[in-house]
């Protein structure tokens, strides 16, 4: 037969074993809705034009955006040239 010291010890373990395993499952249930959400506000098409013209509209404000133009002749024109 197997002492009560060691039934006792055998018995804390399992008990401590159970409660690791609930609470590394309550870590990951609580991570992946994390996740999920993180994942549904990154991926959402609910704001995703609105905050690109209101980005445009603060950089840009209602003044034209020019682009720079090389004023410097091509090579190829030298040759059309002649």
């Amino acid at each position: 037969m197997m002492k009560k010291s060691t039934f006792g010890a055998v018995l804390a373990f399992l008990f401590v074993a159970a409660g690791a395993l609930t609470a590394a499952a309550l870590y990951l249930y609580r991570r992946e809705k994390e996740l999920d959400e993180y994942e549904r506000l990154l991926f959402s098409d609910d704001y995703a034009d609105d905050a690109e013209d209101e980005d445009e509209d603060d950089v840009y404000g209602d003044e034209p955006v020019y682009e720079k133009i090389d004023d410097a002749p091509a090579a190829d024109a030298g040759e059309d040239a002649q």
